[in-house]
């Protein structure tokens, strides 16, 4: 089924594009919630009179997309997580933390124009792409922390095992040298008969 569509759809098109969708997502979604029309003769008719008018909303949604472009090129956004044992996030980070963390700096992007190539499911640097319109995106960077308290943690666990590991050696140690004493006590012991 053939509709216009009246509003930008990320996986359809932008206003104004004539689309060939199914029949239930047509009547279902699209048309009641007013995201497109029918694309019979008289709503084409339609389209080619308001063709300015969404001409200018084009302009207008390119423009915004254009400006938050420039809000968020070269962006670095810090994120600060708990890792495992092997070393690899709890989780990955998905794309509506990354829409949190940039609504937090004040740059309010829907969660799915934001792509990860590859899922971030350890430390360090990642480049993440925002589809902010056709031909319009923008690169920022997400940097991936440990969380300092299990740094802590970490630590205080390897400084107390290397005390016990310390304690452990003194105590083998002390047993090796008690074993050796009692060794020479009895080679003197045969020794005298």
């Amino acid at each position: 089924m053939k509709v216009i569509l009246t509003e930008k759809i990320r996986a359809l098109g932008n206003v104004g594009e004539i689309v060939n969708v199914t029949a239930g997502y047509a009547r279902n979604c699209l048309i009641p919630g007013k995201l497109a029309v029918l694309a019979d003769d008289a709503n084409k008719n339609v389209l080619a009179n308001n063709q300015k008018r969404l001409s200018k909303k084009v302009d207008a949604q390119k423009a915004a997309a254009t400006e938050m472009k420039k809000k968020i090129d070269g962006l670095t956004l810090k994120l600060v997580k708990r890792i495992g044992s092997n070393g690899k996030l709890f989780g990955t980070v998905t794309n509506t933390d990354l829409a949190k963390e940039l609504f937090d700096k004040g740059i309010e992007v829907e969660r799915r124009l934001i792509a990860i190539t590859d899922p971030i499911k350890t430390l360090g640097e990642t480049d993440v792409i925002v589809k902010l319109f056709k031909d319009v995106e923008a690169l920022f960077k997400v940097k991936v922390e440990m969380d300092p308290e299990q740094v802590k943690e970490i630590k205080a666990r390897q400084e107390a095992a290397l005390k016990r590991g310390k304690s452990k050696k003194k105590e083998e140690g002390a047993e090796a040298e008690a074993a050796q004493s009692e060794g020479e006590v009895t080679e003197d012991d045969s020794s005298e008969e």
